[in-house]
């Protein structure tokens, strides 16, 4: 029998991400990583999304006031096996130790064109249109 393969995230794979996404966040609070673009820079982890087997892990970040992402996400990528290490004593329930990934949140940047849409001359006159008619 085959199992039906759905693309939705299991309840365990949300479970195990956030407490992967509190880990990371923990170990880049404490400044344990010794690189100067991290050590200057505030990082938002907005979401972390695992692998079916829970092997590799995806951090969705955010530099805060950086105007280059890019030179971060590499600073992290570059230190991801050291965050790996300094995950263990918050993941020791977990059979193996996830692979982590950094990747641009670029969800934030999705928010603000969709907000620049919704206040434009065009969607304010299409709005006052319809308010009108139902009047």
């Amino acid at each position: 029998m085959s199992k039906a393969t759905s693309s939705a995230p299991s309840q365990r794979m949300l479970r195990v991400g956030e407490q992967v996404r509190a880990a990371i966040t923990q170990v880049l609070q404490r400044g344990e990583v010794r690189d100067p673009v991290i050590e200057k820079t505030v990082i938002a982890i907005s979401e972390v999304r695992m692998s079916p087997d829970l092997k590799i892990a995806t951090a969705y970040v955010t530099p805060l006031g950086v105007p280059n992402h890019a030179e971060v996400i590499d600073a992290l990528n570059r230190n991801a096996k050291y965050i790996r290490g300094r995950l263990g004593p918050q993941l020791r329930q977990m059979k193996y130790m996830p692979d982590v990934r950094f990747r641009d949140d670029t969800s934030f940047d999705n928010y603000k064109k969709i907000d620049e849409l919704l206040r434009s001359p065009e969607v304010s006159r299409d709005l006052d249109q319809t308010s009108e008619d139902e009047e």
